[in-house]
């Protein structure tokens, strides 16, 4: 049996910020208006999203003799997180910025179950960050992360929403769980909803089709979406949010800025140039003839 102080030590000592462990669950209410926002045309072509959605909304058929979910989040608030100089152009979202996080929390996941098997040898299961089918955060609120808020990211209270989030489905029992995030969340506020120039933001879901991230990050969409200045991803719902203010920067040097924006000539690169200096980037999932694209 897993001991959860042993796994929230453990998770800072690899470099994690927050770390709450819950029992593997069943979100049944999370898959039918994950069902419902599909149908309503708000997915947006990306088709990966209808896929293993019973799966999203149960664990266990992730991994065989599944217990519990260890979840994890590490801030990545930068200098550019709240917003650049007005006379900026091209910008970029601020996690875009770093080493790729897909490469350092799966690597920060292996080694946190790693550490976790020397003293529980029959522990097995398997360590996702964006790369499977589940419901990452709505396990961060039953494990008293945060709350997801109006923008629909998860919210915490020391961070705000620039945390990235990774999951350890594991086959152990813990000796005991966290409860479920009780606090006052977002009230009445609703700055985010009046950022977005696009008007893409619902109360606690997206219309991605309104969506810059979604236009800049993800496959070319057939329709034409305003940029606002916007060349990868976007921070404007995050940039405006009191949580973010006024949360620390990052302090973990695998987030730390490896690009600076405001120095890139793209118009000048050529596409070998593109994959060299961005090979593990964030940026890697675009081109540079797509990011001249959305600078036009």
């Amino acid at each position: 049996m897993l001991k959860l102080s042993h796994i929230k030590s453990v998770a800072a000592s690899v470099g994690f910020d927050l770390c709450g462990v819950v029992r593997c669950q069943n979100f049944d209410s999370d898959r039918l208006f994950l069902e419902h926002w599909l149908s309503e045309g708000y997915g947006d072509g990306l088709t990966y999203l209808e896929r293993n959605i019973d799966k999203r909304a149960d664990a266990t058929k992730l991994v065989e003799g599944a217990k519990s979910v260890i979840v994890c989040a590490v801030s990545y608030k930068n200098r550019y997180s709240c917003g650049y100089p007005p006379e900026s152009k091209n910008k970029i979202a601020s996690y875009a910025l770093t080493t790729d996080y897909h490469i350092n929390i799966k690597r920060m996941l292996q080694n946190l179950c790693a550490e976790l098997k020397q003293s529980t040898p029959t522990l097995s299961g398997r360590c996702f960050t964006d790369s499977a089918p589940i419901f990452e955060k709505r396990y961060a609120v039953e494990a008293g992360l945060g709350w997801i808020g109006r923008q629909s990211l998860l919210v915490t209270p020391q961070f705000g929403s620039f945390v990235l989030l990774g999951v350890a489905v594991v086959t152990e029992e813990c000796d005991s769980y966290d409860a479920p995030y009780s606090g006052i969340g977002c009230a009445e506020c609703r700055r985010c909803i009046d950022a977005c120039p696009n008007g893409a933001i619902h109360n606690r879901h997206i219309d991605t089709r309104r969506c810059i991230s979604r236009a800049t990050v993800e496959k070319q969409p057939e329709h034409s979406t305003p940029l606002h200045g916007w060349i990868f991803g976007c921070d404007e719902c995050q940039s405006c949010c009191p949580y973010n203010i006024k949360a620390p920067l990052a302090t973990n040097p695998l987030f730390a800025p490896t690009i600076d924006p405001t120095s890139i000539d793209w118009q000048k690169m050529s596409e070998a140039e593109f994959k060299l200096h961005f090979a593990t980037s964030p940026l890697s999932r675009t081109t540079v003839e797509r990011i001249k694209q959305n600078i036009d």
